[in-house]
């Protein structure tokens, strides 16, 4: 009986959210973590340099069921990227490395151009790029197999993750793809977030493989998704093609979190706990890349930081970096 009474004493005085949260902090020990993979590894070097010790010196003040998965990104001009177009910056790798080394997070260079051909394998920047971050630890998110034979035979201790520029949005392909053993991760298109009668019949090993894309802003209804991908590849090599028009109705707002938290494949921290994490998911993708640092800030935090503690991590953030939001 006295449990009965906790148990309504706590649904009057939390929310449904807090509910979820505060259950799960008591399940993190036998349920393991999510792992969050977060967008701008160099476009954002600024805001991970204040952002990371904090998520280390500050554990309380994160929830207990995540960690830093990955950071992922590419320096601007980046011959193999793909899926954005020149944000990066340049000339910080060896800076971006050397910061990142004592912390053991795995460091994802984003080489995810699908218009690549053999000319373009020699590319001295990525390249050396390769060279530099090759390790164990370390990743590349890809699309072209054409690429990755290459990088596998030439630096062969990065693992891989195949790029949601595939937009794999048959289940059947993204079973293939999820057998397919180079592959240490897979991210399937958006609108497969909530195909739970699909990813409930996968194996466990394939579970584990699945990296979902949480925060898409993208027309739900597209048609053209992979050609739009095709189109910013193509630009990165500097070939002759047009501007893409995008076909959908709040294309003249650009990104907004708020409208991705209204999309219905959306992926909210309380859907992680109370969904996904039960049904053996732990990898989450966070995208961005092509945003300011200070909304990139708060998305992680919607999905990382405790309500109560996201004003204090912003103060020690703000003061210590100096960042300007006008």
């Amino acid at each position: 009986m006295l449990f009965f009474c906790f148990i309504k004493d706590l649904f009057l005085k939390q929310s449904i959210n807090d509910i979820i949260f505060l259950i799960m902090d008591c399940m993190t020990k036998s349920s393991g973590k999510a792992r969050f993979h977060l967008p701008g590894l160099f476009e954002f070097f600024e805001l991970y340099k204040v952002f990371v010790p904090q998520f280390y010196e500050h554990p309380q003040w994160f929830y207990p069921w995540c960690d830093i998965g990955s950071l992922y990104g590419a320096p601007a001009d980046c011959l193999w990227g793909g899926g954005r177009v020149g944000y990066g910056k340049n000339g910080i790798e060896r800076e971006v490395l050397d910061f990142f080394k004592d912390y053991g997070i795995s460091l994802r260079l984003t080489f995810s151009n699908s218009m690549l051909k053999t000319e373009h394998l020699t590319d001295k920047k990525c390249n050396d790029l390769c060279s530099m971050f090759c390790n164990e630890n370390n990743g590349i998110i890809i699309h072209s197999d054409l690429l990755m034979d290459y990088i596998k035979n030439k630096f062969p201790d990065f693992y891989f993750v195949s790029s949601t520029t595939k937009v794999l949005t048959d289940t059947a392909d993204l079973n293939r793809e999820l057998s397919r053993k180079e592959f240490r991760y897979v991210v399937p298109d958006f609108r497969l977030n909530r195909n739970f009668v699909f990813l409930d019949s996968l194996e466990p090993f394939k579970k584990k493989k699945v990296e979902f894309l949480c925060n898409e802003c993208c027309w739900e209804k597209c048609a053209r998704r992979k050609s739009c991908y095709e189109n910013v590849s193509a630009r990165v090599l500097e070939l002759d093609v047009p501007e893409w028009e995008c076909g959908a109705p709040h294309k003249s707002q650009g990104y907004r979190f708020s409208s991705a938290m209204r999309n219905q494949f959306y992926i909210g921290p309380e859907h992680i706990v109370s969904e996904y994490m039960p049904r053996g998911f732990s990898d989450f993708k966070i995208e961005g890349r092509s945003l300011g640092s200070a909304l990139v800030l708060e998305m992680i935090m919607h999905y990382m930081v405790r309500p109560e503690c996201q004003i204090e991590l912003r103060e020690n953030i703000y003061l210590d970096n100096s960042l300007d939001l006008f």
